[in-house]
């Protein structure tokens, strides 16, 4: 259910930014970039500053990001769930595109209808002994109540843009949002109590662990303010070890899309 082609998740995130994509074979992915995706991600404030205080057009830059294990050597950025660049790419989502409203594009002569999707990328954060996050892509159909995992794979080949096409027009949903993302919500509780969490029982061991070794360190000691630095560092283990499950929306939308989909 999560999704595993990271690769194809950034691909689509630069095709819909309108970034070139130069190379994209066997996990290592070259884009140019965009004058706003440069500025996004390529830390060069001063750079563009200057470019536009001189009047220039200025010079965006290509990555390369290398999401197989096994093409390391690929001169390039390694990318995985967790690193800093793909923090970077999700930040930029959150805070600019978490919501939108989309059409396919469609080239049609006679009246089609377009279905509502609620489709919503989902990071999933497991926190204990280790951290991981995994991405989580759904499609609710707000008509029928059909839900697609991987979302973001189905919509790499479907065009989209911003206003309804000619001669296309939509069907009005029966779903709520409200209860669109209610239905979502329980899914992904599905999802997480049908894994096992043997992570979580490592975590909480290795907790019982920390706290007896630390009321043992703190049993022998007469000082007047140990009981208080005792509990300090009891609530600190607790923090780092107790484990636990968030999931946030990352960004989504209601995206009308063909019966065809």
């Amino acid at each position: 259910m999560a999704v595993t082609d990271l690769n194809k998740f950034l691909a689509t995130f630069f095709s819909a930014k309108r970034c070139t994509i130069v190379e994209n074979k066997d996990g290592v992915l070259t884009v140019q970039l965009t004058e706003e995706m440069d500025r996004a991600l390529m830390n060069r404030p001063f750079y563009w500053h200057y470019i536009k205080k001189m009047g220039n057009q200025g010079d965006p830059m290509q990555l390369t990001l290398v999401t197989n294990p096994n093409k390391k050597e690929v001169k390039g950025e390694w990318i995985h769930f967790g690193s800093p660049r793909l923090q970077q790419i999700m930040n930029y989502l959150n805070q600019n595109e978490k919501y939108t409203k989309l059409f396919q594009s469609m080239n049609v002569e006679s009246n089609t209808p377009l279905y509502p999707w609620l489709i919503t990328n989902i990071k999933v954060s497991y926190k204990g002994k280790h951290k991981k996050d995994e991405l989580i892509s759904i499609g609710l159909h707000l008509v029928n109540g059909s839900m697609k995992v991987e979302m973001m794979k189905e919509l790499s080949s479907v065009p989209l843009q911003q206003l309804i096409p000619d001669y296309c027009y939509t069907i009005s949903p029966m779903i709520k949002l409200d209860s669109g993302f209610k239905r979502i919500e329980r899914v992904i509780d599905d999802y997480i109590e049908r894994q096992t969490h043997d992570w979580a029982e490592e975590s909480i061991h290795l907790l019982k662990k920390e706290m007896t070794l630390l009321q043992h360190f703190y049993s022998n000691d007469d000082e007047e303010n140990s009981e208080q630095q005792m509990e300090k560092e009891l609530k600190e283990i607790k923090n780092r070890y107790n484990p636990t499950i968030t999931y946030q929306v990352i960004n989504g939308g209601l995206f009308y899309l063909s019966p065809a989909l």
